[in-house]
């Protein structure tokens, strides 16, 4: 937790907790591909020198803890991310599926903040969402 990435000249600790989600969460595409989505993200954040900690693809969004290495703007590691990933879906999968946006799969826009010395709070909060998810989804029931 304490130990620092470096650069040729430089020694940082950058980590952003980062969420994104698909067009209209649109929930029945997205369900069919979550399992492919992981090992993808990983192989583009790598591209960028980015690593993903921590991540968790819930049904209709994703969640991910990435650590960028400050000489890339987060914006562009994101934008890299969602742009690739779209495009790597509609080319394996867009012809078997008749209603696939191919690379506008994903919503515009995501949801960044910064990690901190929060870390291990971020973590557990990205790996319990579903169970959060499911708690909030059941107190509406109720109403």
């Amino acid at each position: 937790m304490d130990e620092f990435d470096s650069l040729s000249h430089s020694k940082w600790e950058c980590k952003y907790h980062i969420v994104f989600i698909p067009k209209c969460r649109r929930k029945t595409l997205y369900d069919q591909l979550r399992p492919h989505l992981g090992e993808v993200f990983r192989k583009l954040a790598k591209q960028k020198e980015s690593t993903i900690e921590e991540g968790h693809l819930m049904p209709d969004h994703v969640h991910m803890l990435i650590s960028i290495p400050p000489k890339y703007a987060v914006s562009q590691v994101v934008g890299f991310i969602k742009g690739q990933s779209a495009i790597h879906l509609a080319r394996v999968y867009g012809e078997k599926r008749r209603n696939f946006v191919g690379q506008h799969f994903w919503a515009r826009g995501y949801f960044v903040s910064t990690v901190g010395r929060d870390e291990e709070m971020i973590r557990e909060y990205i790996r319990n969402q579903e169970q959060e998810d499911q708690r909030l989804e059941q107190m509406n029931l109720r109403r």
